[in-house]
């Protein structure tokens, strides 16, 4: 029986590394998408590009998120479980902050567009 425990920890650990580094990943692909979009936008001269950049870094900020949420399950020590607590509290602090000036630079843009017409 303790085997099986053994070895169905160790599918689980494995499962939950492979997870965390897709959606590590996934948070990295986002960022250098969005990064190449606001180049583009900023050739262009797209007053839009502030808010894109911010939208694409609060995803992947999501996705970095949910990778240090998952990379909990294994934690096996406290001072671990710390770290990841505090990285946690960071990112979140920060995808707050992004939101926040997510939704005043929608409204920037839709007052910019009011007085455009």
């Amino acid at each position: 029986m303790h085997a099986i425990i053994k070895m169905l920890e160790s599918l689980l650990t494995n499962i939950v590394e492979i997870c965390t580094i897709l959606l590590e990943l996934f948070g990295i692909a986002v960022l250098v998408v969005t990064a190449i979009k606001c180049f583009w936008y900023w050739f262009k001269r797209d007053s839009r590009i502030r808010l894109v950049l911010a939208q694409g870094i609060a995803l992947s900020l999501e996705f970095k998120m949910g990778s240090e949420v998952l990379r909990t399950v294994v934690v096996r020590e406290w001072g671990e479980l710390g770290i990841l607590g505090v990285i946690i509290l960071l990112r979140s602090i920060l995808t707050f902050l992004i939101h926040w000036e997510i939704k005043h630079e929608e409204k920037a843009l839709a007052l910019d567009k009011k007085e455009d017409q």
